[in-house]
């Protein structure tokens, strides 16, 4: 008789902690009452949801018209941008050399993403097109050249920067100076492609490339 009451306890002290166990992994998964999404409302959820929220979720966003900011340092431009509540900025080389404006105040504006005076969310992405203070803003916006789709692209007059990167990641690339000074080539978007091995139009089979550049400003031999 004493074997059958260990026994009998054992099951219930078996089936006590399989229910508190079913009752924690309820919880874990949303199935009971105070779990997340639950379809009783929390406290939380609603004081943190934002102030005029649509059915969506998502607040109603704001709208401007967009400024002018052409012929704006690149500095002045995007602080004005700020000021009435556009803050998604990026910048780009406007002479497709690829180069990094590390220094905005050293920049200026000769194009925008979003024309001036047109209406849009204060979310959208602007884009400015810039070059040097004491560069001239070309007519339109220079492009990088696009990716090689295994043909060589005409890489002449474009910056050995945007020239390596139009290359697949693994290409063998030499780079020598145009000129009979022979310089090493440093900072690869200040230097332009002269001549290039292959020639514009062979196919692209795994091959080394090789260029020979002179720096902006100079020209090709």
């Amino acid at each position: 008789m004493a074997n059958w009451k260990v026994i009998g306890g054992i099951v219930v002290g078996v089936l006590v902690i399989g229910g508190i166990g079913s009752a924690l992994d309820d919880k874990e998964s949303g199935k009971g009452g105070d779990a997340v999404g639950s379809a009783t409302p929390s406290a939380s959820r609603t004081a943190t949801s934002p102030a005029g929220a649509g059915p969506d979720g998502k607040g109603d966003v704001e709208k401007h018209a967009v400024p002018r900011f052409v012929g704006m340092g690149l500095q002045s431009a995007q602080d004005a941008a700020q000021e009435v509540g556009f803050y998604s900025l990026t910048s780009h080389d406007a002479l497709g050399r690829g180069r990094m404006q590390a220094f905005d105040r050293n920049w200026k504006v000769c194009s925008q993403s979003v024309a001036a005076g047109r209406t849009v969310a204060t979310d959208t992405e602007l884009d400015f097109g810039a070059v040097k203070l004491d560069e001239t803003c070309p007519a339109k916006d220079r492009t990088a050249p696009a990716k090689a789709d295994g043909t060589m692209p005409d890489f002449k007059g474009k910056s050995v920067k945007v020239a390596r990167a139009a290359l697949d990641s693994g290409t063998s690339i030499t780079v020598e100076d145009a000129s009979a000074d022979d310089r090493f080539v440093f900072l690869e978007s200040n230097w332009q492609v002269c001549t290039q091995s292959p020639k514009a139009g062979a196919e692209l089979n795994g091959q080394p490339v090789e260029f020979t550049a002179v720096k902006f400003g100079e020209s090709c031999p």
